[in-house]
């Protein structure tokens, strides 16, 4: 049976992810926590760049109607 999205995000609690946000962003780090409407928690969070380099975030809330995706 296929799981709901939710369930996907349950499970990838306090494992990596990286969350696609609109304006082509993608920030990496272990989720925390989320809600029902998918705004997230991650902690260790960095926004990864073009050029290779990181930028640590630290903790940070993305809100959830600026995610486009979220990997697990």
């Amino acid at each position: 049976m296929a799981q709901r999205p939710l369930d996907v995000l349950n499970n990838a609690l306090k494992s990596p992810v990286i969350v696609r946000i609109r304006g082509g962003r993608e920030i990496r780090g272990e989720l925390q926590g989320y809600d029902l409407h998918m705004n997230l928690v991650l902690d260790n969070a960095e926004e990864m760049v073009s050029d290779g380099e990181n930028i640590p975030l630290g903790t940070v809330v993305l809100r959830g109607d600026n995610v486009v995706y979220i990997s697990p």
